[in-house]
């Protein structure tokens, strides 16, 4: 791809605005606001959440990417077992199964032609079998049997193993497809190392492991010999990549300590990076650092997991900017609409007001019939309904009332069946919405569904809880974090008759705020002692991803829009704000430079 300097050259050029289309690495100065800006990158590197295997284990051999993944054997915590399945990047089929049932071999080359080799069948083994698609067939033995080592590659004809146990190794092997040879020892022999997805006979990294004590050891092969490179952050084992290019995720840290952190190798060194959702060990890990799956593998307490994670270097996440001031400063207030079209009611110090927001400003228009704070609504910017809130500036009075927006006035409709205030709701229009959750005089798991005319009691949330986020539509919609018994994280997805609990947020929190639908949406701000938060997570359908904070930390925002453009107005750190914030989720932001 050209860069800007190659298609416009050095010289920066005056905007009074912001050029519509700014490319990657474009310089400008806006003229407007006296200040230079530029154009970079928006990208995240994270773990999201994968179907779960079919079967329950660790210490699996595994090879393939990640849309195109093959594990085999492990462990159940009873059994070893034989069993192999086949991930296309959404789910896992059960496939053929091992000649011998094994656990902590290594894996390599893709899901249609693989290789695993070493293992523990009852004792080390040197079986090397290999999958041709359908199934495998019994080849040449490792020279050296042993189980818990490293090795990978990328190709079932091209791979290699180092290390392992029994009576901790330093012996490496290289596989051609035929047969297996010895080659340089590693410096520093130990076990429990990870898989190497991009790995090859000529190019492999050994990260980690036991020795018995857990390292951080790491060496890089050139395809004769072994060379000790910087050293992981977090000593422990698991990996996935090639000497230029890795990713080492979760593992032991100490006998019974077990870790969900990350870190990615460029070659030279070692960075933290966003951890795996669950903390594990004896997880596969395999595919090119830049597009990974791991999965299986235990907690601290032994129990064996199914779980999956999918790694991505490249998933475009958002940032937030300065939007326009309410003209009230205000926290509690309730949000509907977009971020170019939002409305904003209610708040703190039981107000009615009322304003629109058209993207750049806030404009005052008429007040709620009755003032209430910690309410909630649904809808878009003509058409919202406002419901239950309190009407007490100091103490605690619920309210049942719900009245409708129509673009300049708002009308009195049914009320709540349960007066509540701290709730949330979800919903496209004023004709159609769902409330849920609250407190006064207890935390509620209630959820009222409105048909435009009244209001039904349907199913409860399976978690009772007060000041949650929501975001979808009536017959589809999330609820995340609020307080029960504590500040909870826990999620759950409506599909219009019932509440099922999917994967909880990253970080626990009451009076959090969020915008967009059931399958993909922001959750952002909230309280999580002792303070308020400025921390924003991505749902993907499935899972939670920690992306870019809010500038200000603050709690009770009132919300608008979706993942892609969402708008944060007011809210509450200690005093009451008017400001807001503005996300933009795409692959490119918009930075200022400082100026004189």
């Amino acid at each position: 791809m050209s860069t800007y300097k190659e298609i416009r050259g050095l010289k920066v050029r005056d905007y009074t605005t912001n050029p519509d289309n700014p490319i990657e690495g474009q310089l400008w100065y806006n003229t407007t606001d006296n200040v230079a800006k530029y154009q970079i990158p928006n990208l995240l590197a994270s773990w999201r959440t994968g179907n779960n295997l079919n079967q329950v284990k660790n210490y699996v051999g595994a090879a393939g990417v990640q849309t195109n993944t093959i594990v085999a054997g492990g462990y159940t915590g009873t059994a070893r077992v034989a069993t192999a399945e086949l991930y296309d990047g959404t789910s896992w089929t059960e496939t053929g199964d091992l000649n011998d049932a094994r656990y902590g071999m290594i894996g390599a080359g893709t899901y249609t032609a693989a290789i695993v080799a070493g293992g523990d069948p009852g004792a080390a083994t040197g079986n090397t079998e290999q999958w041709n698609g359908s199934a495998w067939t019994e080849v040449n033995d490792l020279n050296t049997a042993r189980y818990q080592f490293g090795g990978g590659g990328d190709a079932y004809d091209n791979a290699i193993g180092y290390g392992g146990s029994p009576s901790t190794k330093a012996v490496t092997e290289t596989w051609n497809g035929t047969s297996w040879t010895e080659v340089a020892d590693l410096n520093t022999a130990r076990y429990s190392l990870g898989l190497g997805g991009g790995a090859s006979s000529t190019d492999a990294i050994a990260v980690g492991g036991e020795l018995p004590s857990i390292s951080g050891i790491v060496e890089t092969w050139n395809g004769s010999s072994w060379t000790e490179t910087t050293d992981l952050n977090t000593a422990r084992s698991g990996t996935s990549g090639s000497s230029t290019a890795a990713i080492a995720a979760g593992g032991l840290t100490s006998g019974t300590a077990v870790t969900a952190n990350s870190e990615e190798w460029n070659g030279s060194s070692w960075t933290e990076t966003n951890n795996l959702s669950n903390s594990r060990y004896g997880n596969a890990t395999t595919g090119p650092s830049s597009l990974a799956v791991s999965s299986g593998g235990s907690n601290a307490s032994g129990t064996r997991t199914a779980a999956t994670e999918e790694w991505s270097t490249t998933q475009p996440v958002g940032a937030w900017s300065s939007g326009g001031d309410l003209n009230t400063a205000r926290g509690e207030a309730g949000g509907s609409g977009t971020q170019t079209a939002g409305l904003v009611f209610g708040g703190g110090g039981v107000t009615g007001a009322t304003e629109t927001y058209n993207g750049t400003s806030f404009t005052e228009v008429n007040d709620l019939n009755t003032g209430r704070r910690t309410i909630a609504g649904a809808g878009t910017q003509t058409s919202t309904i406002a419901f239950g809130g309190n009407t007490n500036p100091s103490g605690a009075s619920p309210s049942a009332v719900a009245e409708e927006f129509d673009g300049s006035s708002w009308t009195e409709v049914g009320d709540l069946n349960t007066a509540r205030f701290g709730l949330a709701g979800a919903g496209a229009s004023s004709e159609s919405a769902l409330a849920f959750g609250g407190g006064y005089p207890a935390v509620r798991a209630e959820t009222e569904l409105w048909n435009g005319s009244s209001w039904t009691e349907v199913s409860d949330l399976n978690t009772a809880r007060d000041y949650p986020g929501g975001m979808g539509i009536a017959t589809a919609a999330l609820c995340f974090g609020g307080e029960g018994t504590a500040h909870d994280a826990e999620t759950e997805s409506w599909n219009g008759s019932a509440w099922t609990e999917v994967n909880d947020l990253n970080t626990a929190r009451g009076g959090i705020s969020g915008a967009g639908e059931y399958t993909s949406g922001l959750a952002f701000g909230g309280e999580a002692p002792p303070g308020s938060v400025g921390n924003t997570e991505n749902w993907n359908g499935v899972s939670w991803v920690e992306v870019a904070d809010l500038s200000t930390a603050r709690r009770f925002i009132a919300p608008a829009g979706d993942l892609t453009a969402a708008l944060a107005a007011g809210g509450k750190n200690g005093s009451t704000t008017a400001s807001s914030e503005e996300w933009s989720n795409t692959t490119n932001t918009t930075k200022t430079i400082s100026t004189d």
